[in-house]
């Protein structure tokens, strides 16, 4: 039986711990990670930042996109394309359209499904980017594992496109780490974040082309990396709008390995 004095010395213990465990915030990860990428939004022109998620100095350290020049009103398009909803046509045609250069992130399953959509991306003169081939949580896997996951994307890739170059990517879901970066930038890879984005990847959850535009348009910056998904048929109703817009704001267009300057 524990007597009454073990008792107040337990309890003052377990107090002890309690109190760390109120200072430690919430869900916070680790040293290095992984962390699910995320960063507060741009909200009437100021800019956004990461500065408070815990990982600003690992994106810094590996050389990896969250902004480009801030002092220039430049916008970096980028599309997310894990699978093919019947929108990426019409993005193309606005693109083409509109002479707005993008980049396509894509996974072995785009590549498998639609290499026709594909090719035309590389023929009128998009960046086709690594999106990983199986869409892992690339935190978890190995080095070895990590690096046949990206190897399979540049060789079919390349097999359709003749595009040999492929020094972008975007870690699958957001999900990275001080190792995934690190084994990525040893693959050749310039990870690649963003600074505008908003939740636009539900088929089912789809708004209205007016809410994806007001979305990107309420989040417009200097230097911005716009993340869009190819799945949602809002943004491929506003894009055309969206582009005209920041236009007529004086913003400029340019492709991803434009980009001179980083910013954090």
């Amino acid at each position: 039986m524990i007597k009454r004095q073990e008792w107040i010395i337990l309890l003052a213990a377990l107090g002890i711990v309690s109190c760390l465990m109120l200072l430690k915030p919430a869900g916070a990860a680790p040293a290095g990670g992984p962390y699910h990428f995320g960063f507060k939004k741009s909200v009437g022109g100021a800019l956004p930042s990461i500065k408070e998620e815990g990982f600003q100095t690992i994106l810094q350290q590996h050389g990896a996109i969250f902004l480009g020049d801030t002092k220039q009103r430049e916008l970096y398009l980028t599309f997310d394309n894990g699978y093919e909803n019947g929108y990426t046509p019409g993005i193309l045609d606005v693109l083409k359209a509109k002479g707005v250069p993008a980049i396509f992130f894509v996974t072995g399953h785009y590549v498998k499904d639609k290499p026709e959509l594909v090719k035309r991306m590389a023929a009128e003169g998009h960046l086709i980017g690594n999106h990983s081939w199986s869409h892992p949580d690339m935190s978890v896997i190995s080095n070895g594992q990590i690096g046949m996951e990206l190897a399979k994307v540049k060789t079919a890739v390349a097999d359709l496109t003749g595009q040999k170059d492929m020094p972008f990517l975007r870690p699958p879901r957001g999900i990275f780490s001080d190792r995934v970066l690190a084994v990525s930038k040893e693959q050749g890879y310039t990870s690649v974040f963003w600074s505008i984005a908003y939740r636009d990847w539900e088929p089912s959850a789809q708004r209205g082309w007016k809410y994806a535009y007001d979305n990107v348009m309420a989040q417009l910056h200097p230097g911005a990396v716009i993340l869009l998904h190819s799945v949602s048929k809002d943004n491929a109703d506003a894009l055309g709008r969206i582009i005209d817009a920041a236009r007529e704001q004086g913003y400029t267009f340019r492709a991803l390995n434009e980009l001179e300057s980083k910013t954090y």
